[in-house]
C-alpha cells in the first residue's frame, strides 16, 4: 500500500504542473502494440495513468472497456474532465495496491518505475491478483540504473526476470526499438502473462 507520504509528493508534483514525465502522447511502443490487439472489449488497467494519453489512443480505436486510477486527486480532476463525455472509460483516484477489479490487460507506462523499488513484489502479486486467467501485463520499464535517489526507479532486466518468473510467463522482456528519444536504449517492452 502506497502511504500517504508518496501520495502527497505525487499530488504535489501534480498542483505544481511539475511532470516531467509526460511524453505528451502515447507511447509508441504501446501504440504498436495495441494496433495488433483484437479484442476491443477487453477490460484494460491503466495503473498510475498521468495523463492518460494511451487511454485516448485506445478510445480511437474503439477500445470499450477501460479503467485509470491514479493517486493523485489534482490528476483524476483533469481526467475526470476530459473524460467526462466518455462511458468507456471508468477514472478513479485510489491507491493501486488496494484497487479491485478483473482485468485482461495491464498497460505498464511509467508506474512501475515510479513505486518505491521495495514495492515491487507486491506490484507483481497484486498484477497477479488483478488479471483474469491468461490476463497480460505490456508495457515499458526501464533497463537502467539512475543516480538519483528516484523516482524514477530504473532497474535491469535479470532484476525483472527474477521478480515477475513464478507468476507470470516472460513471453517477452526486448529492449526497445521505438523508444521516445530522451529513453532510447534504456527501455524493455515486456508481455508478461499471468500463471
Amino acid at each position: 500500500m502506497i502511504d500517504n507520504k508518496d501520495k502527497d509528493y505525487w499530488e504535489n508534483r501534480w498542483q505544481n504542473a511539475d511532470t516531467s514525465w509526460d511524453i505528451g502522447f502515447a507511447s509508441p511502443a504501446i501504440v504498436k502494440y495495441m494496433e495488433t490487439y483484437s479484442n476491443k472489449d477487453a477490460t484494460i488497467l491503466i495503473a498510475g495513468c498521468g495523463n492518460a494519453y494511451e487511454a485516448e489512443f485506445l478510445l480511437n480505436k474503439g477500445f470499450t472497456n477501460i479503467t485509470l486510477i491514479d493517486i493523485a486527486p489534482n490528476a483524476v480532476k483533469i481526467l475526470t474532465k476530459k473524460f467526462n463525455q466518455n462511458n468507456e472509460i471508468n477514472v478513479l483516484c485510489g491507491d493501486f495496491f488496494s484497487h479491485q477489479g478483473k482485468y485482461d490487460l495491464m498497460i505498464e507506462q511509467t508506474f512501475f518505475c515510479a513505486i518505491n523499488p521495495n514495492l515491487r513484489p507486491e506490484y507483481v502479486s497484486k498484477s497477479h491478483e488483478l488479471l483474469s486467467e491468461n490476463g497480460k501485463i505490456i508495457g515499458l520499464m526501464f533497463n537502467t540504473h539512475f543516480n538519483h535517489d528516484g523516482p524514477p526507479f530504473g532497474g535491469s532486466v535479470n532484476e525483472y526476470e527474477a521478480l515477475f518468473q513464478d507468476f507470470f510467463i516472460i513471453e517477452k522482456m526486448v529492449a526497445c526499438y521505438n523508444s521516445i528519444p530522451p529513453r532510447q536504449g534504456r527501455e524493455v517492452f515486456v508481455e508478461l502473462i499471468k500463471k
